[in-house]
């Protein structure tokens, strides 16, 4: 193939990670034949780079080529542009380190310096508090707040206890007159035996009072005849 005639493609290098190749895409915008949309089409070159001069991001020319291997048959012609980058010394990176930590060990000192002094002013504060309350004040009576909800559960409560009261009463009143009546029934039958034993006996008595009479009489009527003769 005539080198007038081999194809030239301008990408970036999106990976360096193979040995003397590199991975270079070529992005360009195609219209789509029925919808008439812009479509973005991406084409991936793997190139030969016998110095390992690509790095990611770059801007690179590429040229068509013999196959190198079975997938490699583009080389690297130029690098167009180069990917900005920026340049940080590793040595003021460790100077900055180094001041923020060492102003955090002076503000943690401190802060201990000053959590010890405090500690120290309390305990010569506190024989000195101890010797001046020697009467503890007796603490207030803590006032229990009732919250909306439960005044609204309590207003509520009210006509259900005032509705159940009548109830109640009624109950009440209705077992007091059954147990009355179940007591008068008691009290009449212990009293119906003993009327129905004494009745007997007290007939039997007056009838041998009246025989008692009756002879009594005889015999006097008898002793006035026998008088009289």
């Amino acid at each position: 193939m005539a080198k007038q005639m081999r194809k030239v493609r301008v990408g970036s290098v999106v990976s360096t990670s193979m040995d003397r190749t590199a991975v270079v895409d070529m992005v360009w915008k195609q219209r789509h034949r029925l919808y008439r949309k812009q479509m973005r089409r991406v084409a991936r070159f793997y190139i030969h780079d016998p110095e390992n001069q690509c790095r990611l991001g770059d801007t690179v020319r590429i040229q068509e080529t013999r196959p190198i291997s079975k997938t490699k048959h583009w080389r690297l012609l130029e690098i167009l542009q180069r990917r900005q980058v920026a340049e940080v010394r590793p040595i003021e990176l460790e100077t900055d380190i180094e001041t923020a930590i060492a102003g955090a060990e002076e503000s943690v000192e401190a802060a201990l310096e000053g959590l010890e002094t405090g500690a120290t002013d309390t305990t010569e504060e506190e024989p000195e508090t101890a010797a001046a309350e020697s009467v503890p004040e007796a603490p207030a009576p803590a006032r229990r707040q009732r919250s909306p909800r439960s005044r609204r559960g309590t207003a509520e409560e009210e006509p259900e206890t005032a509705a159940e009261t009548p109830i109640a009463e009624a109950d009440e009143s209705s077992e007091a007159t059954v147990e009355e009546q179940e007591a008068g029934e008691a009290d009449s039958a212990e009293e119906e035996p003993e009327t129905g034993t004494e009745t007997p006996i007290a007939e039997a008595d007056e009838s041998g009072e009246a025989a008692v009479e009756e002879l009594e009489t005889g015999t006097a009527d008898s002793a006035e005849e026998e008088s009289k003769e």
